[in-house]
């Protein structure tokens, strides 16, 4: 029985074969030909992983995503934009603070001769200054790890093979019911 066994998986052996191209294609061939092309060597998830992590961008140019550039350098421009704005408002508006409790403005109720603030609202707006610029430095965070994760999810997805028969429409529906009569609508068909 067991001569019986090596014999069938010596003739199943004899049947497939292996081709290894310089290429990086591997090519199975058997009684039903399978060919499967394989980039894991070119696009390496954790590569673009560290590329990402060290140089905001690099991962999207590593996967050659040249046309993600614009949205990661755009976003972080524009949160360096806001963490500044804030930034400087708190900074002036502290000082405005700073000066109304050195000269004295301390109660709530006081203002200062040619000025429409009181201590009390220019704590406020310093707080907010404050509030709004630590919301962007968080959104920076964020945006450099959604960076990082597109990288490297963009990587796992260069082999992900996509059907060609998958179809996705939306047709008009007409149904007959016995109880309600008749309906319309819209369907959404999957074919795959």
């Amino acid at each position: 029985m067991l001569l019986v066994l090596s014999i069938a998986i010596t003739k199943i052996m004899a049947q497939d074969s292996l081709t290894v191209t310089q290429d990086d294609s591997l090519i199975i061939e058997s009684r039903d030909t399978v060919l499967l092309k394989t980039y894991a060597a070119r696009y390496d998830p954790r590569k673009a992983l560290l590329y990402a992590a060290v140089i905001p961008g690099l991962g999207q140019i590593y996967n050659k995503k040249y046309w993600k550039l614009p949205l990661v350098y755009g976003g972080f421009i524009a949160l360096g934009y806001g963490i500044n704005f804030y930034q400087e408002g708190y900074d002036k508006y502290k000082k405005e603070l700073y000066y109304n409790l050195e000269n004295g403005y301390t109660e709530d109720n006081d203002f200062r001769p040619g000025d429409n603030y009181t201590t009390a609202n220019y704590r406020r707006i310093v707080d907010q200054y404050k509030r709004q610029r630590d919301f962007m430095i968080i959104l920076m965070g964020g945006m450099y790890l959604l960076q990082v994760i597109d990288a490297h999810v963009d990587a796992h997805l260069k082999e992900f093979d996509l059907n060609p028969n998958l179809q996705v429409s939306i047709q008009p529906a007409i149904e007959q019911n016995s109880l309600i009569g008749m309906q319309s609508g819209v369907s959404l068909i999957l074919k795959f």
